[in-house]
């Protein structure tokens, strides 16, 4: 591994905090599928607006959605690909440790 300075290990821990919460995860799991806009989060979530509005808040401070305008609505996606494959190694680790 390459060495890590404090910045990065700093940034790391606030990552790992940020997708520790299980509303946000819940967010990220839905938008590795497709790309939606609050009102379909908020459905799929069954919660209030404001929110998941302030969970999409919290996730685009910490780079791991990614929004844009789609005429009056602003549709949500995952920043990159990065944050799909730690999700899928995540769960995946979780499923190992389980069958174990």
């Amino acid at each position: 591994m390459k060495e890590l300075n404090p910045q990065t290990i700093q940034q790391t821990s606030r990552f790992f905090k940020t997708i520790g919460d299980s509303t946000r995860l819940k967010i990220l799991v839905a938008l590795s599928e497709k790309e939606m806009n609050v009102s379909s989060i908020t459905e799929f979530l069954d919660m209030e607006q404001s929110a998941v509005s302030h969970q999409l808040k919290l996730l685009r401070e910490n780079h791991l959605v990614k929004s844009r305008k789609e005429g009056k609505s602003v549709v949500y996606c995952l920043d990159d690909k990065h944050v799909k494959s730690i999700l899928t190694q995540t769960f995946d680790h979780m499923n190992h440790i389980n069958h174990d």
